[in-house]
């Protein structure tokens, strides 16, 4: 059922895709909720359908989750093969992590773990691209749980870059975006992630726990604030027109 704002809202609800039964849109979903999105919840590896159509929705979110974009599951190719319903409806889809790779798979790019088997596990620096940079500011760290990466498809463009990973968010077309990132945890879900995910810590480039926690409190305001922006860019075609092109049309008045 979907979840609705504080008052009623006139948009239309934004499908919400997780991978686990206790996992949370987080930050996403409080934010997009505020901004006045129904949020329609669904997780297809408990048996949720997904529809085959987002004519009723605004847009969809899949999040990260500790499988793989490459794993054989049947749920896992499905929702790769589902995510052609918003790219052939020029819907808004925005992938995190593990939803950023499954819509490379879907465009035909690959998804890989690090050659020398690198992770990205704590609070990295990010760099935007020209085009990241003609869009918004980004960042200068964000956080990070992964062991695999994408290449950027044939037809997408590279917004924003690291060191380990070198591909970081993409776009492809008007509508599609993925960030390997996650500006989606609140402070109790990094406490459950540090706590559960311990074991990974001591893997090639991963950080400890107690730096995950302390680059929290240095880095996760400007991720927040960017988040925010960032939402808005996705599921709200006005704030795509580029601050310049807005300030030249208003002298232009």
């Amino acid at each position: 059922m979907p979840t609705m704002p504080p008052s009623a809202s006139k948009k239309a609800p934004i499908l919400v895709v997780l991978h686990q039964e206790r996992s949370s849109p987080g930050r996403v979903g409080q934010m997009l909720i505020d901004k006045g999105f129904p949020l329609d919840i669904r997780r297809p590896v408990l048996g949720d359908p997904l529809p085959k159509t987002l004519a009723g929705h605004t847009g969809a979110v899949i999040f990260g989750g500790p499988m793989s974009a490459n794993d054989p599951d049947d749920y896992v190719k499905a929702e790769i093969d589902w995510i052609s319903v918003p790219l052939k409806e020029n819907k808004p889809y925005l992938g995190i992590c593990l939803g950023a790779q499954m819509m490379v798979r879907n465009l035909g790019g690959s998804v890989a773990p690090h050659r020398q088997g690198l992770t990205e596990i704590g609070w990295y620096p990010l760099n935007a691209t020209e085009h990241g940079r003609l869009l918004m500011r980004w960042p200068k760290m964000v956080y990070h749980f992964h062991s695999e990466g994408f290449d950027v498809p044939r037809g997408a463009h590279l917004l924003a870059q690291g060191d380990a990973y070198p591909n970081q968010a993409i776009r492809y077309g008007d509508n599609a975006w993925g960030v390997q990132f996650h500006a989606e945890l609140t402070r109790a879900m990094m406490q459950r992630w540090v706590v559960h995910g311990a074991h990974r810590f001591i893997m090639p480039n991963a950080q400890k726990g107690r730096e995950h926690l302390e680059g929290r409190m240095i880095f996760d305001q400007p991720l927040k604030a960017w988040l925010s922006d960032f939402l808005d860019l996705v599921f709200d075609r006005e704030a795509r027109r580029p601050p310049l092109a807005a300030a030249t049309l208003e002298a232009a008045l």
